[in-house]
């Protein structure tokens, strides 16, 4: 056994082999820029991010592949949609429901739009770390204008009820965002089913590279506009100014082929070892405790309190 063991997937994952060698000729042979659309490096880079966004619509079920928005990563996806609706519908409300334990990106974009005079409402969760539904329902006012509430927790691994979140929302006319960035490629995510209108996802958390990310935006049924937080150039229909990364973005699109095809066998194998870790913590040691849901959580997530250990020694 190589030691140190590695068991912190949820903050990043290395490079999958065939990721790397999707990625590699696009940094000194097919170095086009994906924008340059009257020459054949252009038009090569443009296929390449084109095939991308294919392979991460499907992974997603979206119903085009030109719903998918390349930036930076889940962060910038989360920033973008949240500001972006604030500002594009602040004439019919400025009303935005989220949880108390969602990631920074999504809680500090909060927090800044409530400095600019938007309201917020924070649902706490309970001891699993599950939002309540119907709590959800009491909180949406006339002004509501966003839901965002995240797929899994990066912490705890709870999965939360995504489908019924999006069928209030639907119901109550309501765009909902959902931070996918522990789902996806780990669980079968469906936009469509799912009923969500926007979702952020990272490339580093499925074994594709830092620095690339991708956020669906529904096209239709209903059309979910956003207004840019980066300007310059009009890239990605408006929405995402700026040089596309290449050979960034072809990993991303590897990656999610990789998981679309392997996903159902590696969710297996993750759960039973996961499962087997549990047992034999718990059948060796005294006051261990299980945080998030018994069962309702990520297929890699063990997240276990030690009575008397400090977390950080």
């Amino acid at each position: 056994m190589k030691i140190p063991v590695y068991m912190d997937n949820h903050a990043t994952t290395p490079v999958d082999p065939r990721v790397l060698e999707a990625m590699l000729p696009y940094f000194c042979e097919k170095f086009g820029n994906a924008a340059s659309r009257n020459h054949s490096f252009g038009w090569e880079a443009e296929a390449a991010v084109d095939e991308a966004r294919e392979h991460i619509a499907r992974l997603i079920h979206a119903a085009s592949p030109r719903e998918i928005i390349f930036n930076s990563g889940a962060t910038e996806s989360d920033n973008l949609a949240i500001k972006g609706v604030a500002e594009f519908y602040k004439e019919k409300g400025n009303h935005i429901v989220t949880c108390v334990t969602e990631h920074r990106a999504v809680l500090d974009s909060c927090k800044a739009l409530e400095r600019q005079g938007y309201k917020v409402t924070y649902l706490p969760v309970d001891s699993h770390g599950l939002v309540d539904v119907r709590q959800l329902c009491e909180a949406v006012t006339e002004k509501t204008i966003l839901i965002s509430i995240m797929v899994a927790n990066n912490e705890v691994g709870t999965i939360q009820p995504v489908r019924e979140i999006g069928r209030l929302a639907k119901e109550k006319e309501i765009i909902f965002h959902c931070d996918a960035t522990q789902g996806v490629g780990k669980i079968p995510m469906d936009v469509e089913e799912m009923g969500i209108d926007l979702l952020s996802m990272s490339g580093h958390k499925i074994y594709g590279p830092k620095g690339i990310g991708a956020l669906y935006v529904r096209s239709q049924k209903p059309r979910v506009r956003l207004n840019p937080i980066i300007d310059g150039g009009g890239h990605e229909r408006g929405m995402r100014s700026g040089t596309l990364n290449v050979p960034g973005i072809v990993g991303l699109g590897k990656a999610c082929q990789i998981a679309l095809k392997e996903l159902p066998q590696e969710a297996a194998r993750l759960t039973q070892l996961r499962e087997k870790l549990k047992d034999g913590i718990f059948g060796q040691l005294n006051e261990v405790y299980l945080n998030g849901h018994p069962t309702q959580r990520l297929p890699g997530n063990l997240n276990v309190s030690f009575a008397y250990v400090e977390g950080e020694s």
